[in-house]
């Protein structure tokens, strides 16, 4: 699948309808933006069974500053709907690749039951 531009308008909807959604956070005048670009266009064509999004925190900075990228490139992978990978700098193809097959394996009801207990004990 060819990579989708995600923007403040068509952010949400494409979260909900999607199980896993692989942002990069990038901007133009990003020299190590531009290096990890075209291994992240190679790696979307091999998962067409997931949402690959680009944005561009030029354009974009409220979604930017919800996920809080300081540095870029900045790759955040979402899994029904909650953030469970976050990493600043260039991945390699296959590291990209085994972070998504261990994204692929997750249990999210374990996940969601972790982010219950951490939230009980903030509210303790």
């Amino acid at each position: 699948m060819a990579t989708v531009e995600l923007t403040d308008t068509n952010f949400n909807k494409t979260v909900e309808k999607n199980d896993i959604i692989i942002i990069d956070f990038w901007a133009p005048w990003c020299g190590p933006c531009k290096s990890f670009g075209p291994v992240y266009e190679k790696v979307s064509d091999e998962y067409p069974e997931i949402v690959f999004g680009k944005v561009n925190t030029e354009e974009q900075q409220a979604l930017a500053g919800h996920f809080q990228i300081r540095s870029i490139p900045t790759t955040v992978i979402l899994k029904e709907n909650i953030a469970v990978f976050q990493q600043a700098g260039v991945i390699p193809e296959e590291g990209l690749k085994d972070i998504i097959k261990q994204v692929q394996e997750l249990d999210m009801d374990m996940v969601r039951k972790e982010l219950e207990k951490q939230q009980a004990e903030g509210n303790a």
